[in-house]
């Protein structure tokens, strides 16, 4: 009797392993081809270009005198998109180009190393071949800060001024005694096995930005949670993260040219050591010798952009007004 019981035990426990594997492979298939569907239904809005054998996605929009180019932080999704206010708003004046890495929005995913040497190369070769000549403004947000920083050094006639969105530099984790953070490599399995589809079904809000309503459309909206259901911590994004450490090795000697303008951005609210460093004093330590740099304190979210848009153009048009000035 005991036996029967044991064998109907193993005989129920494998019907449900089954279905759960079923389930599991269901899954898998169906948000595959979700993907395909939603690919076919949001094209990319912008260019895509040839970089060494694969596509990268450049968005244009304005004619202005200067060429603004915004650059995404780590793991944002779909960079145009999440720029979109603050595109809208700089190309009234400027010609303002977003540059999506390999890894994200509408760029292909790649097995090429992201050392900062290939990826400012990338973005170089991109802007090349989208006819966008130099200098450039470079925009930089968060990690963007630190290939900002060697594109400035190694390219100096190509950049006309730095303008930081809460950027990340070089010197930061020396200066407040952290370390480099790292993305185990099954993460890079998320978005094909369709775990970052699952996660948008149950906090569709978790991966859009904090703004007032209004100030991303709908279909703005759907557009990124569809990409961060294709994109969502894919293996070119983890790989970046375990190249951080290696990449700020490379730039940790890195100052910006001490003519070149910076203008840097960052939240009000900030993280205090107990000698008393904070963003504020970690950026005045980055600042060129240009007249236009200062740093910009602003109060809100990481992603400054997503409600100080405004803002920031008028300050970027000021520090325009301000350089040009000076070189007359």
């Amino acid at each position: 009797m005991k036996t029967k019981k044991k064998f109907r035990f193993w005989k129920m426990l494998r019907i449900i392993i089954l279905a759960i594997v079923a389930a599991l492979l269901i899954w898998v298939m169906g948000s595959n081809l979700m993907t395909a569907y939603e690919q076919k239904k949001y094209p990319a809005i912008g260019e895509l270009v040839d970089v060494n054998g694969e596509n990268m996605h450049i968005y244009t929009k304005g004619n202005g005198d200067n060429t603004v180019v915004l650059l995404s932080g780590l793991g944002t999704a779909a960079p145009v998109l999440d720029f979109e206010p603050l595109i809208n708003e700089m190309a009234k004046t400027n010609k303002v180009v977003v540059v999506e890495p390999f890894g994200y929005g509408w760029s292909d995913v790649t097995n090429k190393e992201r050392t900062v040497e290939n990826i400012v190369e990338e973005i170089r070769i991109a802007l090349t071949k989208s006819n966008l000549p130099g200098p450039y403004i470079l925009m930089p947000h968060s990690i963007s800060g630190i290939y900002s920083m060697y594109f400035a050094n190694k390219y100096p006639e190509e950049v006309k001024a730095i303008v930081g969105i809460d950027p990340t530099l070089p010197e930061a984790l020396d200066y407040f005694d952290e370390t480099a953070p790292t993305m185990p490599e099954i993460l890079s399995y998320v978005a094909p096995t369709g775990i970052a589809r699952f996660a948008l079904n149950i906090d569709p809000e978790g991966f859009l930005p904090i703004a007032v309503d209004g100030t991303y459309s709908e279909e703005n909206q759907k557009m990124t949670e569809a990409i961060s259901a294709w994109k969502g911590y894919n293996k070119t994004v983890v790989n970046e993260t375990n190249e951080i450490e290696n990449n700020i090795r490379k730039t940790i000697n890195m100052k910006f040219p001490s003519s070149m303008p910076v203008l840097l951005f960052t939240t009000k609210e900030e993280k205090e050591t107990t000698n008393g460093k904070n963003s504020v004093t970690f950026y005045e330590t980055q600042l060129s010798n240009s007249p236009a740099s200062k740093i910009v304190i602003l109060e809100g979210h990481h992603y400054l952009h997503w409600t100080h848009y405004k803002e920031i153009s008028k300050a970027v048009s000021e520090l325009i007004k301000i350089s040009s000035s000076n070189l007359r």
